[in-house]
Parts: structure tokens; C-alpha cells; sequence
């Protein structure tokens, strides 16, 4: 099954996985303080607007997680003193699906002490707050659904287990969580870019 870019959320960790057909030369690399989806040296040059983009970005003492450009703006509304909900509600919504030849869905995440999921499609805006690991996809699963996957153990070993779950064109994957106590704990970030 291709499910495209998804996001697994819980209560403390995060997950992110680029699946792609159209553009599998990227990795994840780390670069102030944010993970950021790039081509690799071996990519072929484009204009493409939605290969290369935060993944992953601190907001307030959250986590913020997405497939594009709006991970930017959720963080910075919380940043702002937003509630969560209502930073990644807005956000979704003023930039909408992206605007390819495939309408790909938007998705988002918060970690935090609530944490949240979100999906804006051509047809609809999905907000979920979440208690489990909850899994959206920009295909296939295109609503929050429980996952498969445990987000408790090793960041190391979750990046990789990410990347390696039976969706089809695994690009790279990265995690994040909060060790320590709460949101008060130090955010750490895992990539995995494949073997």
C-alpha cells in the first residue's frame, strides 16, 4: 500500500516518513534547530514547491510535525501563545491542500501536553486530539486512524522501524520526543535515511 508522507503522533513522541514515486532522492537532515526534507546530491534539479521543507519544528515547548511549508506557521502561532488546537486548525486552513496534480492532502501534528493530529483534503479539515498513537497519511489513510507502531523505546530504533513499516517507496523517516518530564524535557530528533 502507498500511503505517500505520513505522521504518527502520541503522547510524547512523533514520527515522520516521506514515501514518494515521483521525487525518492531526498533525505532528512537537521539544521537549526529543525528537521528539514531535502533533495539529495544525486536529485535531479526542480522547482517543485513541495519537495524540500520543515519537517519537524519546536513551537513554544511543543513538537510540530507536517509534510510541507505549514509546520513553519504552526509553530510560530504557538509561539504566539495560540492554544495548539487552534495553531494547527488555522494554519491548515489558510494554506490549504497543496495545489499539485495529485491535491495532496496537508498533514500535521502537534506533541505536547495535548496532542494533536490534523488533515485538510480537497473535501475536508480533520482536527483530532489524540491518546494513542494516531497515524494520518497524505494517501490511503487519509484519516487519523490508530497506529502500528510503538512510539516507546529507543528514538533510534522508532526512526528506523518507521522507515522500514510495509508502506510502499520508503524515502527516509525521522522521530522526535520529549525525555524527561513532560514538555519540560529536552526534544530529541533521530533520522533515519535509509541503509
Amino acid at each position: 500500500m502507498y500511503l505517500g508522507r505520513f505522521i504518527i503522533i502520541g503522547e510524547t513522541t512523533a514520527v515522520y516518513r516521506v514515501s514518494s514515486r515521483s521525487y525518492p532522492n531526498r533525505q532528512i537532515i537537521s539544521r537549526d534547530n529543525m528537521l528539514t526534507v531535502v533533495p539529495t546530491s544525486e536529485a535531479a534539479q526542480t522547482n517543485n514547491p513541495y519537495v524540500s521543507y520543515n519537517c519537524m519544528r519546536q513551537g513554544g515547548e511543543k513538537i510540530v510535525i507536517g509534510n510541507g511549508s505549514h509546520v513553519d506557521p504552526i509553530a510560530e502561532k504557538i509561539d504566539r501563545g495560540y492554544p495548539a488546537r487552534d495553531a494547527l486548525a488555522e494554519a491548515l486552513l489558510a494554506l490549504d491542500y497543496e495545489k499539485d496534480d495529485y491535491n495532496t492532502p496537508r498533514i500535521a501534528g502537534i506533541v505536547g501536553s495535548s496532542s494533536y493530529v490534523g488533515i485538510i483534503r480537497q473535501d475536508a479539515v480533520i482536527i483530532r486530539s489524540i491518546s494513542e498513537p494516531t497515524l494520518v497519511s497524505t494517501y490511503e489513510n487519509d484519516a487519523p486512524t490508530t497506529a502500528q507502531l510503538s512510539l516507546k523505546g529507543d528514538i533510534e530504533e522508532i526512526a528506523q522501524k518507521a522507515y522500514e513499516l510495509e508502506y510502499e517507496h520508503p524515502v527516509c523517516a525521522a522521530a522526535v520526543t520529549h525525555q524527561g518530564q513532560g514538555e519540560s524535557g529536552d526534544i530529541v530528533a533521530q533520522i533515519y535515511n535509509g541503509k
